[in-house]
């Protein structure tokens, strides 16, 4: 069994949770690709099962995310698959469940692919790769929403017990 997984990342986050996935994933032939980074995309339709990962940033998920599901979702469609998200909304109770998440709600409304399994995960602060203007636009954010705007540090937000769990799950498809 072959299984493809993508993901878009900003900062690493969406890639280091799709790699802990991954790791637990029983397909020996495994093709990790970063969509951001593909002259020519891995087409679906070569392998039995999907997994998309994808980042938002400032309230969207990245445009080379929907374009490769608009452009393959024949093929997405007929094979299992999974699509996860990675946001900083998520560390809130009840925001990293898919169904109470505008994000993902947005994204099922602009796309026919419907993945046999949807995941929301917090994802990681992370001022020491921000640049200024970054910085100050997340500081702003952060302190509306109740989060740290301390520069000084990192902070990681993923439930990693939430992303094994997902693992199984997706296993199992």
């Amino acid at each position: 069994m072959t299984l493809l997984i993508c993901y878009s990342s900003c900062e690493g986050q969406a890639r280091k949770i799709a790699e802990t996935i991954a790791a637990d994933q029983r397909e020996t032939d495994i093709v990790m690709a970063d969509l951001s980074a593909q002259e020519q995309w891995p087409d679906p339709a070569q392998f039995d099962k999907i997994l998309i990962g994808a980042s938002i940033r400032y309230g969207k998920f990245r445009p080379v995310v929907h374009r490769y599901v608009d452009h393959y979702q024949s093929a997405l469609a007929s094979r299992p698959s999974a699509f996860f998200g990675v946001c900083l909304t998520a560390r809130k109770p009840n925001k990293d469940e898919p169904e109470n998440s505008v994000y993902m709600q947005k994204f099922a409304k602009a796309h026919s692919w419907q993945p046999n399994l949807r995941a929301m995960f917090a994802g990681a602060l992370r001022y020491s790769v921000y640049n200024w203007w970054q910085v100050k636009l997340i500081q702003m954010i952060m302190k509306m929403t109740g989060g740290s705007t301390d520069r000084s540090q990192d902070i990681e937000f993923t439930d990693w017990q939430k992303v094994a769990q997902f693992a199984v799950r997706f296993n199992q498809l």
